[in-house]
């Protein structure tokens, strides 16, 4: 159960777009349900999206939750909130929080970005100390990114083991965030029978995952390009997301319908 919001939303980005034509509106929200190595449930997440004002300038406003239940929260308590506020046109964020109890491992962290100077401000509060580190031209927080693919991802001229690329900020560090695409597959889901796009992102084999290559994801293939399914095979057992439950998308859900 730990990274439990991690694992949902680390994932890639390509082309360019506008956000007011994009996947994702104001009002949007996911439900997530988590289980582990395919056995009882684990936890819920949830992803809800405002549109607001941070200083002056129209963001949206996301909100990541993540907790064990059931059994789960007996052997490994999880309780993560992340926020990100990010700009409605250039999908760039200007701030990130994460906050954070994973088994009483706790951090509350929040970062503030200067794109003109190419910088991030970082308050560790838990100890109560702020550093200027050095970023990557438009970089990415975790949050924003899964938003960043989801509203500019075209893989009209990707062909399957291609791979797409991205910089990323978290905690203290820069990230060069790689993708691998693995092309289409329709899979079953609560909803129905739903066509999908299946990437596989490069991870950091470990104590948390077993190999770079093991977690794999699953979006539809429609304008929304909602987050469906993620796989991943832990250090111990596995983990499995599906999504649960879903309102305020910005086109129509496609469904296969069976002749």
């Amino acid at each position: 159960m730990k990274k439990l919001l991690l694992i949902l939303i680390t994932i890639a980005s390509i082309n360019i777009t506008s956000a007011q034509d994009g996947a994702f509106q104001d009002g949007e929200w996911f439900k997530f349900k988590m289980s582990y190595s395919n056995f009882f449930k684990a936890g819920n997440a949830t992803l809800s999206l405002k549109e607001k004002e941070l200083d002056g300038k129209s963001v949206f406003h996301v909100v990541g939750k993540g907790w064990t239940t059931g059994m789960a929260k007996w052997f490994f308590k999880v309780k993560d909130r992340y926020e990100s506020y990010f700009d409605t046109d250039k999908i760039i964020p200007y701030k990130f929080i994460r906050d954070i109890d994973e088994g009483g491992h706790k951090k509350n962290i929040e970062i503030d970005f200067d794109h003109d100077k190419n910088t991030a401000l970082v308050h560790n509060k838990r100890h109560n100390s702020k550093k200027t580190i050095n970023t990557k031209p438009n970089v990415q927080d975790m949050v924003s990114l899964f938003y960043h693919l989801r509203n500019k991802l075209d893989v009209s001229n990707l062909k399957a083991g291609g791979e797409i690329k991205l910089d990323m900020f978290f905690d203290e560090e820069n990230y060069g965030f790689k993708l691998k695409y693995l092309g289409e597959e329709t899979i079953s889901t609560e909803f129905g029978k739903i066509e999908a796009l299946k990437f596989r992102p490069y991870v950091m084999a470990g104590r948390v995952f077993k190999e770079e290559e093991s977690l794999t994801l699953w979006v539809s293939k429609d304008k929304n390009k909602v987050p469906l399914r993620i796989k991943a095979d832990l250090a111990v057992g596995s983990l499995r997301a599906d999504l649960e439950a879903f309102k305020g998308l910005r086109h129509p859900f496609k469904i296969v319908v069976d002749n």
